[in-house]
C-alpha cells in the first residue's frame, strides 16, 4: 500500500511538473506570485496593467533617469545595449509581453503546436503572441540572439504588431524587410541584426512567462522603454516612481539653468546640495512658473501637494 502511495504521488509530481513545464504561459496565481509588488489594475491574464497615463509620462524620461531609479531601488539588471533599431529617434514605451524561442527540437515543438491549436491558437506558432497583443503592449522576444534564419517578423507581421500596440517590438534575435517596416509611422523594431531570411529552426516555448534579453531579466508587464543608448526594462511596481523622479529632475534642472542665466546662484551652488534658501526659490518659481513648464500642470501640482522635492 505505501509502495503504491509513493508510485501515485511520484506521477501526480511528475504530471504537475509537465503541465507547468509546457504551458504557454503563466497561470494567474504564478503571475500575481512574481508580480506581487504590482497593486494595480491587472489584465485578465494577471499581467500588470501600468496606467496609460504613466506610460505617456514615460516618453520623455530618459534611460540614465530610470537607470538611477531601479538602481538605487536594487534592480541591477534591466538595461541591455547593442541594438540595430529601426529608427533612432522614435521612442517605444509600452507594457511587455513577454515570448521565448528556442532553437528547434521537433518532439517539443510538435507538442506545442498541437496543444495551441487545440486551445484555438491559428495559424504558425511566431503569429500566436501577435494575436494576444493590446494597444500600448511592447512584443519583447528572447529569440537567442539569432540573426541568419532568426527573423521574427517582416512588414507584413510588422504592420500587424503596430495596428494592434502603437508601439514596436524588443527582439533578441533579427528581422527582415528594413525598407518596409520603415514606412509604418511610429513603430519602431529593436534587434540584434537585420537578414533577408526566413525564419527557420526556431521554436516558440513559452507567452508571458520571465525572459532574459541580454543582461536583462524581463517579467511580463514590465514598462520598456527603448531610447538610441538601449532598452531599460521597468518593473510594474516601479514605474510612476521612475516618472515622477525625471519629472522632478526636470524642473529642477530648468529651474537650476534659469537661476543661472540670470546670474542669481553660481554654478557651485547649484550643482551641490541646495541651501534652504535656494529650495524655497524654487518652490515659488514653480508656482510662478505654473503654465509655461515642461511638465503638464495637473502633474505639478500633484507634486506640490506631496512635496515630491
Amino acid at each position: 500500500m505505501f509502495k503504491k502511495l509513493i508510485q501515485f504521488s511520484f506521477v501526480f509530481i511528475a504530471s504537475i511538473y509537465f503541465s507547468l513545464a509546457f504551458a504557454q504561459n503563466l497561470s494567474i496565481e504564478e503571475m500575481k506570485f512574481l508580480t506581487h509588488k504590482w497593486e494595480g489594475e491587472r489584465f485578465e491574464d494577471g499581467r500588470p496593467k501600468v496606467t496609460t497615463d504613466v506610460l505617456m509620462r514615460m516618453k520623455k524620461v530618459s534611460i540614465e533617469e530610470a537607470w538611477g531609479v531601479l538602481r538605487n531601488e536594487g534592480y541591477h539588471n534591466q538595461f541591455d545595449g547593442g541594438w540595430q533599431p529601426l529608427h533612432n529617434d522614435v521612442t517605444i514605451v509600452g507594457r511587455a509581453l513577454t515570448v521565448q524561442y528556442m532553437p528547434n527540437r521537433p518532439d517539443i515543438a510538435n507538442q506545442i503546436k498541437e496543444k495551441g491549436l487545440k486551445e484555438g491558437e491559428i495559424g504558425n506558432t511566431n503569429s500566436w503572441p501577435i494575436d494576444r497583443l493590446v494597444e500600448n503592449d511592447v512584443y519583447v522576444a528572447d529569440g537567442f540572439g539569432k540573426i541568419v534564419d532568426g527573423t521574427l517578423i517582416g512588414d507584413n507581421l510588422g504592420n500587424s504588431i503596430y495596428a494592434k500596440t502603437k508601439t514596436g517590438v524588443v527582439f533578441d534575435a533579427s528581422s527582415r524587410d528594413m525598407e518596409g517596416l520603415s514606412q509604418i509611422e511610429g513603430f519602431n523594431a529593436f534587434v540584434r541584426g537585420w537578414h533577408p531570411s526566413f525564419l527557420t529552426e526556431v521554436m516558440l516555448y513559452s507567452i508571458n512567462e520571465p525572459i532574459r534579453i541580454g543582461a536583462a531579466s524581463v517579467m511580463p508587464g514590465d514598462v520598456v522603454l527603448a531610447k538610441k543608448e538601449g532598452v531599460i526594462f521597468i518593473p510594474s511596481h516601479l514605474a510612476e516612481q521612475v516618472v515622477i523622479t525625471s519629472e522632478v529632475v526636470r524642473l529642477r534642472d530648468l529651474f537650476g539653468i534659469s537661476r543661472l542665466k540670470e546670474g542669481k546662484y553660481t554654478p557651485g551652488q547649484i550643482d551641490n546640495k541646495w541651501s534652504d534658501e535656494i529650495e524655497k526659490d524654487f518652490s515659488k518659481w514653480i508656482r510662478d512658473h505654473m503654465d509655461e513648464l515642461p511638465v503638464p500642470k495637473d502633474q505639478v501640482q500633484e507634486l506640490i501637494k506631496k512635496r515630491m522635492w
